[in-house]
């Protein structure tokens, strides 16, 4: 990793400085040109639990944007080649980054968390900060178009009292899941549309979802809230192959209709899952029952995909 990095470094700083044009003896060398880059998302991208760092917006916006998601890493990592705007926000939709005004709700989750100062007001759709002057453009969106933290609090519920056998979230959801993924689909098509519209000329990386769950999900222990709490072992297959992964294959599959990049988290987190010993995502908490975290990317799990969409971004700007 050290190594990947210490390449990362001198690439970037090269790029930087091939940039600078060439100047005459005694005159003031220019400053390095930045590429204009935009982070959107939901809390995936923003961080928002403590895990993930520290929120940064004074005064708070509810959008919970952390001090270690991957859009900060970056932006520290590649200094002065990015001037990133990050507008990501907690519980986006894929309609709030296209052309919603959001309402943040912070880490207000009853009935695991109260926050003090929600509500907060509206913020506006995150498209609006792409403009015909944006080089770069991430994206991770579309867990909470398809539902997810409804999905999981569903199966938290369902599990509860059943000693971890059967699958009774599958049983009552599974019919409607591919009409919520075919909603993702055309949202995300509508999306990218958008985004391509008002930056004609930007790159866009699309960043897909972690592994979350494990392929061998005896793993994970039946009732410990650390993990996946009252979710049975049979759901959490169901959640893994039937939700979450056409959940990112339908995220791809529009990237590629566009013509945009993907960045698959998935295969670099498969062994750091929520219930591996080095898990880079939390589970319902991180610490019980105080710290909620309701399945999101610690600090690690964001410096995994600050390592992947790094690597993207350079790509796509031909910086590399």
């Amino acid at each position: 990793m050290c190594t990947r990095l210490a390449v990362l470094g001198s690439t970037v700083a090269l790029a930087a400085a091939a940039l600078v044009p060439l100047q005459l003896a005694g005159a003031t060398p220019a400053a390095a040109a930045a590429y204009d880059w935009v982070a959107l998302g939901d809390s995936y991208t923003a961080g928002v639990i403590p895990a993930a760092g520290e929120t940064f917006e004074v005064p708070r916006d509810g959008c919970e944007r952390t001090d270690l998601s991957y859009p900060q890493v970056i932006d520290r990592d590649l200094g002065s080649l990015i001037d990133l705007t990050n507008v990501s926000c907690g519980a986006a939709t894929v309609e709030d980054v296209t052309f919603n005004a959001q309402k943040p709700i912070g880490r207000h989750l009853p009935p695991f968390s109260e926050d003090p100062d929600y509500p907060f007001p509206p913020v506006p759709p995150q498209s609006e900060a792409v403009n015909p002057g944006t080089d770069v453009v991430t994206v991770g969106v579309g867990g909470n178009t398809l539902g997810f933290a409804e999905i999981l609090f569903t199966c938290l519920q369902l599990g509860d009292g059943s000693g971890g056998v059967g699958t009774p979230c599958r049983d009552d959801l599974a019919d409607n899941i591919p009409a919520r993924l075919t909603k993702v689909g055309k949202d995300y098509d509508d999306m990218l549309a958008t985004l391509h519209e008002r930056a004609p000329h930007a790159k866009i990386v699309n960043v897909g979802y972690p592994t979350v769950i494990p392929e061998d999900t005896a793993k994970c222990r039946y009732n410990d809230w650390e993990q996946f709490a009252s979710i049975t072992p049979g759901d959490l297959d169901w959640l893994r192959d039937d939700v979450l992964q056409p959940l990112n294959a339908t995220i791809e599959k529009a990237a590629g209709e566009h013509g945009d990049a993907f960045v698959d988290l998935a295969p670099s987190s498969r062994s750091h899952s929520v219930c591996d010993a080095g898990k880079w995502v939390e589970g319902v908490f991180t610490t019980f029952p105080t710290d909620v975290a309701f399945v999101h990317p610690n600090a690690k799990g964001h410096k995994n995909a600050a390592d992947q969409v790094s690597v993207a971004i350079l790509n796509a700007l031909g910086v590399n």
